[in-house]
């Protein structure tokens, strides 16, 4: 199937939003559909779509209350990738470096990211095989589903911050070991030399040092309702700056709220869930023990 038969699927009539009404016309005309009708016609699951935007594949759009919705350009992106898909037999993080590579998808330093999620998966198929563990029990110990995890091994799916806390601890490892395994880059890290990891949609970590250390300090850049999506718990401890916008961040069952230059101090193993309450982006300076240190303690 070529990729003009893919877009010759599209619907030519706007898409008529919930309650009767028409949604607004994008800048070229057509009205912009929502994920449901642009699944259906590029015959891909809704669930597919949203992985690919986890793991990079998406643009600013315009939306409708809480739905987002898709515009001529956002379409044609999904179709070229469904066409990488399909007929190149493309995954998910090979599909993203190709748009890239294209020109499609903006952001030069998040390459960096999606081309060490292609490394990940098989790194931690390793992990397990080396501990010589199942599917299904690497999953109940973390509490994911087997389906969920096979995914990420064959990165096939974005992840969250603390599923992969969850992860690095039952593997006895850091979070950073996960991407890479390089040598310590010196006491020097500039601007342009930060590492990149990216693990779910709306949080992008910088970070800003790594090798044989005993913290692991990360810039956090969190989107507007984002967040670490579960609870979670990991040995060490935690120290938080806020740089700009907002976070709430709940151990146990009380919620602390932190603005522009707050701080926050809490020992790892309680159990944390965190998220952007604002409406703009949250830069945090996050930093925690490196958890192989902390295992030993």
């Amino acid at each position: 199937m070529s990729q003009k038969k893919i877009q010759k699927k599209l619907p030519r009539k706007p898409a008529i939003a919930r309650g009767g009404s028409e949604a607004s016309k994008s800048p070229d005309g057509v009205r912009p559909l929502r994920i449901g009708a642009v699944a259906r016609q590029l015959g891909v699951s809704a669930s597919m779509i949203r992985s690919w935007e986890q793991m990079g594949l998406r643009r600013e759009a315009t939306a409708q209350g809480e739905h987002r919705l898709y515009e001529q350009s956002d379409i044609d992106l999904l179709c070229r990738a469904v066409y990488l898909r399909k007929v190149q037999g493309l995954n998910a993080p090979a599909i993203i470096e190709q748009l890239r590579r294209e020109g499609l998808l903006p952001g030069v330093g998040e390459q960096q990211a999606v081309a060490h999620t292609l490394a990940l998966g098989s790194y931690l198929r390793s992990l397990r095989l080396t501990k010589k563990q199942s599917l299904a029990q690497v999953a109940a110990a973390v509490g994911i589903s087997t389906g969920f995890l096979s995914n990420l091994e064959r990165s096939q799916t974005g992840v969250s911050v603390g599923i992969m806390h969850k992860l690095a601890h039952h593997f006895g490892t850091s979070l950073s070991a996960f991407y890479y395994q390089a040598e310590s880059p010196g006491p020097l890290v500039t601007k342009t030399k930060r590492r990149l990891l990216s693990h779910s949609d709306g949080v992008r970590m910088e970070e800003l040092a790594w090798g044989n250390i005993v913290m692991e300090p990360h810039i956090m850049h969190i989107a507007p309702g984002k967040g670490s999506q579960e609870f979670y718990t990991h040995q060490g401890q935690e120290f938080i700056y806020m740089l700009k916008g907002a976070l709430a961040i709940t151990l146990d069952m009380k919620e602390y709220k932190l603005a522009q230059g707050d701080s926050f101090y809490f020992a790892s193993n309680t159990r944390h869930h965190w998220h952007n309450p604002g409406k703009s982006e949250a830069v945090v300076l996050w930093v925690n023990t490196a958890e192989r240190l902390a295992l030993v303690r």
